[in-house]
């Protein structure tokens, strides 16, 4: 993309992102959130993942997702 280079460390390795804020002026907003997780997720690739069902069983017992019987229901039935 335009605008954006990397930079790298003795060994060639990406280290760092550099974004010309003025040449990304004209993309959108949700373009710009666009590459933003795009450099995340290749931040993170080596990382280890995780279940979706552990992190919602988690997220549900610490009170920050709310699971309503409708959407219990439905997933029963599709499985």
């Amino acid at each position: 993309m335009k605008g954006v280079s990397f930079v790298t460390d003795e060994t060639q390795n990406r280290r760092y992102a550099q974004i010309d804020l003025k040449g990304m002026a004209k993309y959108d907003d949700e373009k710009l959130e666009d590459l933003m997780d795009l450099l995340i997720a290749e931040a993170r690739k080596g990382e280890k993942s995780i279940p979706w069902e552990n992190v919602k069983a988690e997220l549900i017992n610490e009170g920050k997702l709310h699971v309503s019987n409708s959407r219990k229901a439905i997933s029963k039935k599709r499985a």
